[in-house]
């Protein structure tokens, strides 16, 4: 910069776990309910047209099915609804701690790279870096580590540095 000063600017690293957001069950439930509501609501401001005023009751107003469906919809066609593992408790437990980069929002198998695979120094305490799968998903599932947990705003928090 002509007759300025040039100031270093250092660059996120978008691997560092600090960095990075996760969407718990229940985040992803609350959105599929908010979805479901959104539709009842127009169902029911719909109906609040069309019929008598006299005659309105909220059982004629309100159905409940858009907002079942948009729940049955997540559990049955979502990439991260899955049947728990339930043959031994470990196994259980593993399945419960599981995180995953793939699904709606996160990466594919195909365009992901070596470096989001890659074991980053901030998956220490925050992720294991032995227990992921071989395979096309390898880097891309892994596990919680011991001491590891999700603080309410979705970033894994650990006790070591």
């Amino acid at each position: 910069v002509p007759g300025g000063v040039e100031v270093p600017v250092e660059t996120d690293d978008i691997d560092h776990f600090g960095n990075r957001r996760l969407r718990t069950v229940g985040e992803l439930i609350q959105n599929q309910i908010r979805v479901g509501m959104s539709r009842m609501e127009r169902v029911v401001r719909e109906r609040m047209t069309t019929q008598d005023v006299e005659a309105i009751t909220p059982q004629t107003l309100i159905n409940i099915r858009p907002v079942v469906a948009a729940i049955k919809e997540f559990f049955g066609t979502s990439q991260l609804s899955q049947f728990m593992v339930q043959n031994n408790p470990l196994s259980g437990l593993t399945h419960k701690r599981r995180l995953s980069a793939l699904g709606p929002g996160g990466l594919s198998r195909e365009r992901a790279g070596l470096e989001v695979r890659d074991v980053h120094p901030s998956h220490y305490g925050r992720m294991c870096p032995i227990e992921t799968p071989e395979g096309p998903n390898i880097g891309l599932i892994g596990s919680l580590s011991v001491y590891a947990r999700v603080n309410p705003f979705g970033f894994i928090e650990t006790p070591y540095r």
